[in-house]
């Protein structure tokens, strides 16, 4: 059965994307869907010129790299959770941890108040996310110290850090223009993602997901404890290096996307870790399914649910939190 998980998440995946085209406030008939597949991929006739403007405007510059983004943010975060917990032997990690995503979120708040280009708020939020990890990293090596217990406390500091520096921006931002724009922000909303942006962050989400997948095996050594990884011949501090500075890519990539999105990294794992267990040749591929699916199932409800949008960051975590405590009981026996 669990041979045929990832086949089947991955066509649910599909169906999940076609489906998240066709829903929107603007109603688009499914003939008309397929229609304009058929004239796209084959140059086959049944629109008119009208149609076919329309429908390109809404299906690809509007829902499809919206569809994209939730789907590469639930993926990233999903596998950056998972990695973590295999890192930090804990299946109550999630991608925060290191700081990376108050790192972020700092770096674009930042970005918001000093400069009106968007591309320098990306840039700024990728920055930061990678330098509020690289402090928490730094105070583990001052103390000189490789353990996961100095990193876990290195992030605490680090987070703490980030959100105070955060709160500063915040108390000095423009009340009327600034400050609104930067709650907004870190409530997290998909609804600014264009093509620019996804092309952006596509190529190298995908590569932070696929290297840390090729690192499964080493996680899965390292989750048994550094003595017995050291035994199988794994460069314990090598792995730890790679997987951290991947996840934190992908993660600072997400928060550069769609703002603060939180409690997926967390959740999606540790229900994939129930159904299939902690290995993570398998766990791995199916959180980064899952979450996608998960991340585009709430979007949908955020865009629909009223006539107004709601912050797809609120959504996850009403979503989440009590998912999460119902399910805390578990979390051992998923772990083993």
């Amino acid at each position: 059965m669990k041979r045929l998980i990832l086949p089947l998440l991955t066509m649910l995946l599909g169906g999940a994307m076609l489906v998240s085209l066709y829903l929107g406030q603007y109603r688009i008939q499914i003939a008309d869907i397929f229609s304009f597949a058929g004239w796209k991929l084959f140059d086959l006739p049944g629109l008119s010129a009208e149609q076919k403007d329309l429908l390109e405007n809404i299906l690809l510059n509007i829902r499809l790299p919206r569809v994209l983004a939730a789907a590469m943010i639930g993926a990233s975060l999903s596998v950056s959770g998972a990695a973590f917990q295999a890192l930090f032997i804990n299946p109550l990690v999630s991608p925060g941890l290191l700081g990376v995503l108050a790192g972020a979120s700092f770096g674009a708040a930042l970005g918001m108040v000093i400069t009106k280009s968007w591309l320098m708020v990306q840039l700024s939020t990728l920055l930061f996310g990678f330098v509020a990890v690289g402090f928490a990293v730094g105070i583990a090596k001052i103390y000189r110290m490789n353990s996961i217990i100095m990193l876990v406390l290195g992030g605490m500091i680090s987070g703490s850090l980030f959100t105070a520096l955060l709160s500063i921006v915040k108390y000095a931002a423009d009340p009327t223009n600034q400050l609104p724009a930067i709650v907004y922000w870190l409530m997290g909303n998909l609804s600014s993602v264009d093509h620019q942006t996804m092309l952006a962050m596509s190529l190298p989400a995908l590569a932070g997901i696929v290297i840390i997948i090729l690192h499964a095996r080493q996680l899965n050594a390292m989750s048994m404890g550094d003595e017995e990884a050291r035994s199988l011949g794994i460069n314990i501090g090598r792995v730890r290096l790679v997987v951290i500075f991947f996840a934190t890519l992908i993660s600072a990539l997400t928060v550069m996307v769609g703002g603060m999105i939180g409690w997926v990294g967390l959740v999606i794992p540790h229900i994939c870790r129930m159904v299939v267990g902690p290995n993570n040749e398998i766990l791995l591929p199916m959180a980064a399914l899952t979450g996608a699916i998960y991340l585009l199932l709430v979007d949908n409800v955020s865009r629909l649910l009223f006539s107004f949008e709601i912050p797809i960051g609120i959504l996850t975590s009403l979503i989440g939190i009590p998912f999460f405590a119902i399910v805390l009981g578990n979390a051992q026996r998923g772990w083993r």
